[in-house]
């Protein structure tokens, strides 16, 4: 038989004792246990510190007095402090400390606070060291406090951004400080992360990369006027990065220039502009540019902006563009060799890191025809179009002698398409251009336009008569010459002569022989002579000529473009067809004239004896007074009245050892 199965509370079943059942109990409670007396000393801690804070706010609250606010700040951390703020005395600082540590239960008392001081230079800058954050540091003003002035800030934070302050109280502010401390803080709204402005007393410095091309533009406008008492120190403000960073240069039909696109920097757009200048030469520049980068890695600016504009310059018409790495040109070129030109310089010169483009010129005949001559302080551009070699080297003639100070510039081409009377329009407004201080001849089809500033108004008042009375039939002239109407120091009559005296001595004006034009050793004598005219007013220049050496042999004098003009203005005899003659008939011809040649040659001879001693005296005289008319006539054109310089008649002209004669007379 199976044994009886026992009951499960049986002894014999291992049933527990009463001691394992208590033990066991306590083990189950005393989690609840230690979540009580947490809590307990939780609720415990917690009444401690709302005890320590109220107690602590009151002390710092007491502070107040006399003040704009309570200089004590005081943060609790359980049974810890942290006083901070800048007491008006070290009185008052080492009272309100005193009244922290005594507080029944602080276990620690960390001090942070400090005494206001006077403080100069007075420096305070706000940092932008996260989007949505603005910090503060250096100096605030004690008489303003720190809450009055979180308050002035706040409306000029940027959006969603808090302001921490970490600056601290001190006298020596300057005057209407939180004007300009909004001021400052308000900028940051278009600048990005780490953008720090400063005010060093009453200089606003700033320093960061602008959020957008719209943020730079509002800076630029904002910064224009600064807070009233305020003036602008360092401005370092990048421009923003933009990804279709492009930069062109169209040139229009009067030969002016725009520039558009992007620029990286105010140093690199003064390079543009300086480049835009010269090839402008002297015509009006439109800038467009936008200050951004983005410029693609391996590029050089300042190369690719030299490329463009060697392109530019070779249109008469069209637009230069750099976009997305490749550099494209377009328009009417100066000529058929503007565009070959243009297409090598595609396949050739392209800085490193940019790709040809489009090459789309077309070289159509050039109307209007221009030229341009520009005068400036120490050269002479020669700019445009002339009809062929020939007339080129006649201009650059008659340009050397007449500004040999000045080194010239030829940067025309040829082409065709001059207009009739060109090089006579050239012979006639040359000199005029040369008496002027500074000033530009433009050729405009069949206008001629002078502008520039003469030294003398007399001057400028004769040229827009005579000018036009030079000109070729069917042309027309614009003439705008201002004069420098600064007061001429007037000398004392004994000192005008010493000092003409001064002025010629060593250089004498003598010409060579036979001829009456003008040496270029002579310009800057006659220059000064005219400015001593005007310093004198009371005289009168008188202008004695010279004769040749015996027996000096005339030297050719041809004058390039008057001979050109010449050519232009006298009809060409017309052409005679005739059978072409055989050698005996000429040699038959050429016999029966040989004596016939001869006895001409003799009788001419014969009926033209020598001239006499006085015939030759006469025309010395004669080329002795042409001489001096010549001198008379430039400082007339220099401004020297009409009534002032002179070759009197009667007068026996100089020795062939002596240069002109220039005395003054009262």
């Amino acid at each position: 038989m199976s044994a009886p199965s026992l009951p499960p509370s049986s002894p014999l079943h291992g049933a527990p004792s009463r001691s394992r059942l208590v033990r066991a109990g306590w083990l189950a409670g005393l989690p609840i246990l230690l979540l009580i007396a947490v809590a307990a000393f939780s609720l415990g801690l917690s009444r401690v510190s709302a005890r320590l804070e109220r107690q602590a706010s009151a002390i710092a609250a007491g502070t107040g007095d006399g003040q704009p606010e309570p200089w004590l700040r005081v943060s609790v951390a359980g049974r810890d402090l942290i006083a901070s703020g800048e007491a008006p005395e070290a009185s008052q600082r080492e009272a309100a400390v005193g009244r922290l540590a005594a507080i029944e239960g602080v276990r620690r008392l960390t001090d942070r606070t400090g005494v206001i001081e006077e403080v100069s230079p007075f420096v305070w800058s706000v940092e932008r060291p996260a989007a949505d954050r603005v910090e503060t540091n250096g100096s605030r003003p004690a008489e303003v406090g720190a809450f009055e002035l979180a308050q002035r800030l706040k409306p000029a934070l940027p959006r969603d951004a808090t302001l921490s302050d970490h600056a601290r109280a001190a006298r020596g502010a300057p005057r209407d400080f939180p004007d300009a401390a909004a001021f400052a803080v308000e900028r940051l709204q278009d600048l990005t992360t780490g953008a720090v402005a400063t005010l060093n007393d009453t200089v606003l410095s700033i320093r960061g990369e602008a959020a957008s091309l719209a943020a730079y533009d509002a800076l630029r406008t904002a910064l224009a006027t600064p807070p009233q008492g305020y003036t602008l120190g360092t401005i370092e403000i990048t421009p923003p990065v933009v990804a279709d960073f492009h930069f062109g240069v169209t040139r229009r039909p009067d030969g002016s220039l725009e520039l558009n696109g992007h620029v990286a920097s105010e140093g690199a757009r003064e390079e543009i502009r300086a480049a835009a200048a010269q090839a402008a030469e002297g015509a009006a520049i439109d800038d467009r540019l936008r200050d951004a980068r983005g410029l693609p890695q391996g590029v050089d600016g300042p190369a690719l902006a030299r490329f463009v504009f060697k392109l530019a310059g070779l249109l008469h018409e069209g637009r230069v563009g750099f976009e997305a790495g490749v550099v494209s040109v377009e328009g009417n070129a100066l000529d058929q060799a503007a565009v070959t030109e243009a297409e090598g310089l595609m396949r050739e010169a392209r800085p490193a890191g940019v790709s040809a483009g489009r090459v789309a010129l077309t070289a159509r005949p050039i109307v209007p025809y221009v030229l341009r001559i520009r005068r400036g302080a120490d050269s002479v551009t020669v700019s445009g179009h002339l009809p062929d070699q020939a007339s080129r080297e006649t201009l650059l003639a008659r340009l050397n002698p007449r500004f040999f100070r000045e080194s010239i510039h030829d940067r025309t081409r040829l082409a065709a398409g001059a207009p009739t009377g060109l090089t006579a329009a050239l012979a006639a407004a040359v000199d005029p251009l040369s008496t002027l201080a500074s000033g530009e001849l433009t050729i405009t089809g069949t206008h001629l336009r002078l502008t520039g500033t003469s030294l003398y108004p007399e001057s400028a008042a004769r040229l827009g008569r005579t000018l036009l009375q030079a000109l070729p039939p069917g042309w027309s002239a614009t003439v705008t010459v201002a004069s420098d109407d600064k007061p001429a120091v007037t000398a004392e009559s004994g000192a005008c002569g010493q000092r003409l005296a001064e002025r010629t001595a060593g250089h004498p004006l003598r010409f060579a022989p036979g001829s009456t034009a003008l040496a270029p050793e002579f310009y800057p004598v006659l220059d000064a002579v005219a400015a001593l005219a005007r310093a004198c007013p009371g005289e009168r220049i008188e202008v004695v000529g010279h004769l040749d050496p015996a027996g000096a042999k005339p030297e050719a004098q041809a004058d390039p473009v008057a001979d050109e003009a010449a050519k232009e203005t006298t009809p060409k005899p017309a052409k005679v067809s005739a059978k072409p003659e055989s050698k005996k008939d000429a040699k038959s011809k050429a016999a029966k004239a040989e004596p016939k040649e001869a006895a001409k040659e003799a009788s001419k001879s014969e009926s033209k004896p020598e001239k006499t001693e006085a015939e030759r005296a006469e025309a010395g005289a004669d080329l002795a007074r042409a001489r001096a008319l010549a001198v008379v006539d430039y400082l007339q054109k220099a401004g020297v009245p009409l009534e002032r310089a002179a070759a009197p008649t009667g007068i026996a002209p100089l020795s062939d050892r002596q240069g002109i004669g220039l005395s003054l007379r009262s």
